[in-house]
């Protein structure tokens, strides 16, 4: 029999990740069942290799090491090498990342690990050059001096690997002995928006006092949370520094919209430039609350701005969203380089725009012959409308009018130049959170239009990643392959986006879908005995450890959104709102002791804590404006639902629901009259029916019990 491991075997995968490295001399292993019986067969310990198709050292490591005879000789002859998209499989990234940062205190992609052939890690490190340099090791000859150390030390080695899988289980698997603890509440919200004013850069916006600088979407929702709760000017003050200092500087596409990953530096200027569906996900859904908060027309204009990026470059054309896109493409010599889609030069500006506008633009976006990016500009915002309307002497609505057509200019010449890769994988959670961004912008920006793509969006991954009968969802979708279980972040983003598309259209279908999003979430990664959720589903692969994902990262934390789902959707099923109280108990001591860690848990703290915020409608669909009405206010915990307005209409909802009687956000509100009608309520407390909803929001947000009836 031909042993697998004695060939690339990436051509064999969908993962355009992957598929980069088909070409090396490395004979690559994608991490299946084949490959670590291999490794288990031959005694040979692994090298196993984590990245991401728009990670720029990724690219760096395989020019210098992978894509090298001499480094393929050694990782073939005395190492399994094995590679893995951590986008497709978060779990077995997690626990070798958790490696990292334990024994290191840092972690990163790519992530280098060797294993033994049962998978335990004894060596992990980063990034790593061919020959050493700067301080740091070579990779040749790192991976030769192991691999005579398995050979002549292994005991040594087994030893250290038997601890770190130890460690890696305690850190990841283990729960509280005993669920004792008192369920968290909404001052574990303030706590964590406290920590926030206290790492927030009051000079430059944004948390951390130096670079590298990342948007936190998690802490600005605490942050605009706990302003609601409190009325603590700073809480939202802090918020609307970031909102600022992200939308003027490089992290923003000034040119097409949406945002980069991060920025290098402490001022914003300088991002690293691969774009993630992600952070132009959860990035809009802030500005959406900042933009409610403040009325600043110019946060609406960075969603509107972000969405039409990912409609255009990030949308499949059935629907659905694609994930990333690199941050390299080809710069006028032909030579792939990092940024080179979006830098500019003033002579390249000057090419495209002439005279006074070529100079406004140039102004504007501070465009030197200097640059700030190895000799050309990354645009940030350098000089207000009102400085250019004075440096200019112009009217300010005659220097927007002409930048606006400038930059209507610069975008059709940069369509020219060579487009960063595209990574058009299909993910299930990542498009949940896209989903909620576009139905979230229709309820906020009254735009019928994005209900639309986010409707769309939801029925493509139905279709291609849920298998009904089987009530079980898939991950991966791409070109038509489907593939790897999906995991907790995957059923509670993806229930998240669901529910907001039926508070965006008052269908049935988003909700019910919802519903059984959740219910799995229940049979499969709940487990009762331990109070938690798991990441990983219920039979599925086993690794060293079995995660749980409490923390929020570049993603929301997925069992944060899983109990805030649970918590919206508790009115649906019985057992969710027990299943999240447990959750919260469980971890109560991580959410108290490390608040800003647990921003997504300290958010469904809140929740469940103070309730929904509810705004039932009986009618056949949402009046007109009424939508609108709802997101012109911010109100945590929202949860807006359409029923049928009578009760013969009620009952074939219940049925596609699964449930014998009405939920109580539905019991008993028919529509008033025959027209359509409003229900708020608030603790327990609801308004008299109306058909006005302007005066039942009223009621929802006065101070006091303002007249509120029990139903009860």
């Amino acid at each position: 029999m031909t042993d697998p491991t004695r060939r690339n075997r990436l051509d064999e995968e969908e993962s355009p990740y992957l598929r980069q490295h088909a070409d090396n001399p490395v004979d690559w292993q994608p991490w299946d069942e084949r490959a670590l019986a291999a490794a288990r067969e031959r005694d040979r310990p692994i090298f196993l290799s984590i990245g991401y198709s728009a990670c720029h050292w990724c690219h760096v490591m395989e020019e210098e090491s992978f894509a090298d005879e001499e480094v393929a000789a050694v990782l073939n002859e005395s190492f399994v090498p094995i590679k893995v998209d951590r986008e497709e499989r978060p779990d077995v990234d997690s626990v070798y990342m958790t490696v990292a940062q334990l024994v290191s205190g840092r972690g990163g992609w790519p992530l280098s690990a060797w294993l033994t052939p049962e998978g335990k890690p004894f060596h992990v490190g980063t990034y790593f050059p061919k020959t050493s340099r700067q301080g740091m090791p070579g990779f040749l000859e790192l991976s030769e001096r192991i691999a005579d150390s398995w050979e002549t030390d292994r005991e040594s080695i087994e030893e250290r690997a038997d601890q770190w899988a130890d460690a890696v289980t305690d850190r990841l698997e283990a729960t509280p002995t005993a669920v004792a603890g008192e369920t968290p509440t909404s001052e574990h919200l303030e706590s964590a928006a406290e920590a926030a004013l206290r790492s927030a850069d009051r000079e430059h916006g944004g948390f951390g006092s130096d670079g590298p600088k990342f948007p936190q979407p998690s802490r600005l929702q605490a942050l605009f949370r706990a302003y609601d709760r409190t009325g603590r000017e700073a809480f939202l003050e802090v918020a609307r520094e970031a909102l600022d200092a992200m939308a003027a500087g490089g992290l923003y596409d000034h040119v097409g919209g949406g945002f980069h990953r991060y920025c290098v530096d402490r001022s914003w200027t300088v991002p690293h430039f691969e774009k993630m569906l992600y952070d132009n996900a959860e990035l809009p859904r802030a500005y959406l609350v900042g933009y409610q908060l403040t009325g600043r027309g110019r946060y609406a204009d960075v969603v509107r701005e972000s969405l039409a990026f990912v409609e255009r470059e990030l949308t499949h054309p059935e629907g659905g969203f694609f994930s990333t896109l690199d941050a390299q493409s080809e710069d006028a010599d032909g030579e792939r380089e990092e940024g080179a889609f979006f830098l500019w030069t003033p002579a390249e500006v000057e090419a495209v725009l002439e005279g006074v506008d070529a100079e406004l633009f140039r102004a504007r976006f501070g465009i030197t012959e200097a640059g700030n990016f190895e000799g050309a500009t990354v645009l940030n915002v350098e000089s207000s409308i009102t400085e250019l309307a004075a440096e200019f002497d112009l009217a300010e609505s005659a220097v927007e009018a002409r930048l606006e057509s400038a930059t209507e200019a610069i975008f059709e010449a940069r369509s020219e130049r060579p487009r960063p890769a595209r990574d058009e994988k299909v993910l299930a959670g990542w498009n949940g959170l896209m989903i909620a961004a576009f139905a979230e912008a229709a309820i906020v920006l009254g735009e019928d239009g994005y209900a639309e793509t986010a409707v769309d969006a939801l029925e493509f991954v139905r279709e291609h990643l849920w298998d009904a009968e089987e009530g079980r969802l898939a991950r991966r979708y791409k070109d038509g392959d489907v593939a790897v279980d999906g995991y907790l972040e995957d059923y509670a983003f993806l229930a998240r986006g669901a529910l907001c598309c039926h508070e965006a259209t008052g269908e049935l279908d988003p909700l019910a879908f919802a519903v059984e999003l959740a219910r799995t979430i229940e049979t499969a990664f709940w487990d009762a005995g331990e109070g938690t959720l798991y990441f990983t589903p219920e039979g599925g692969e086993e690794l060293i450890a079995r995660p749980q994902e409490l923390e929020d990262s570049s993603t929301p934390s997925s069992t944060g959104v899983a109990v805030e789902t649970l918590c919206a959707l508790a009115p649906f099923s019985e057992g969710f709102e027990r299943i999240a109280e447990t959750v919260l108990r469980t971890h109560a001591g991580r959410i108290e002791s490390n608040p800003l860690g647990h921003v997504g848990l300290c958010l469904a703290a809140d929740r469940l804590a103070a309730g929904s915020l509810e705004v039932t409608v009986a009618a056949e669909e949402l009046p007109d404006g009424w939508r609108e009405a709802v997101g012109d206010r911010h109100l945590p915990g929202r949860l807006l639902t359409r029923r049928p307005p009578t009760a013969a209409g009620l009952e074939a909802w219940l049925d596609r629901l699964g449930l014998a009687e009405p939920p109580t956000i539905w019991a008993g509100r028919e529509a008033s009259g025959g027209e359509p009608t409003v229900y708020a309520c608030r603790d327990r407390s609801c308004s008299p029916p109306t058909g006005d909803v302007e005066e039942a929001l009223e009621w929802l947000t006065a101070d006091g019990d303002g007249g509120l009836e029990s139903p009860f």
